[in-house]
């Protein structure tokens, strides 16, 4: 293994954002709504999203420090997550679109419940739901990454997933069961 001198790294010519998002673009990711309730109640569509751990069950998601959600999921210490299916590309649209209402209005013609243990809104018709804790939180560059202890988990039928892809959304083949 060759190890790289401060004097090459020095010399390289900066990344361009755009190279990174472009290259980006081709890793397919699924799509989820991160949703928060109580007094700060948000939702925001994501796809930088992951397992983290089984044992303890954790889960991650990047926000932007600038987003709305990253100030809710501070206030809040609890989130959920809808995983959404082939069919929902319309609410991914909406909770990305930065025109639409905040706070509990943005729920008002959605169909959706409060879950158990975290009262964050949990969309119906998703593959998969998940309520959360916040355990931590770093900080890297504009983003924070937020890990929460998954404290209730529970799925719909199968179906295709949404994905986005190559800067779109796709679906994918009919899931098997």
């Amino acid at each position: 293994m060759r190890s790289v001198s401060a004097e090459n790294t020095a010399n390289r010519i900066p990344m361009k954002a755009s190279s990174l998002r472009d290259s980006m673009s081709r890793f397919a990711t699924g799509v989820i709504v991160l949703s928060v309730g109580g007094e700060n109640i948000h939702g925001m569509t994501a796809n930088a999203f992951t397992s983290v751990s089984l044992d303890p069950p954790q889960v991650l998601c990047c926000v932007s420090r600038s987003a709305v959600m990253h100030e809710a999921l501070m206030a809040e210490k609890h989130f959920a997550i809808s995983i959404l299916g082939s069919g929902q590309e319309q609410l991914a649209r909406y909770f990305a679109d930065k025109k639409r209402p905040l706070g509990p209005e943005q729920y008002d013609d959605l169909a959706w419940e409060p879950g158990l243990r975290t009262r964050a809104p949990l969309l119906h018709g998703a593959l998969a739901w998940l309520e959360c804790e916040l355990s931590e939180f770093h900080d890297s560059g504009d983003h924070s990454i937020f890990i929460g202890n998954v404290i209730e988990a529970s799925s719909s039928a199968a179906g295709p997933a949404l994905v986005f892809f190559n800067g779109g959304f796709q679906q994918t083949g009919t899931a098997g069961t």
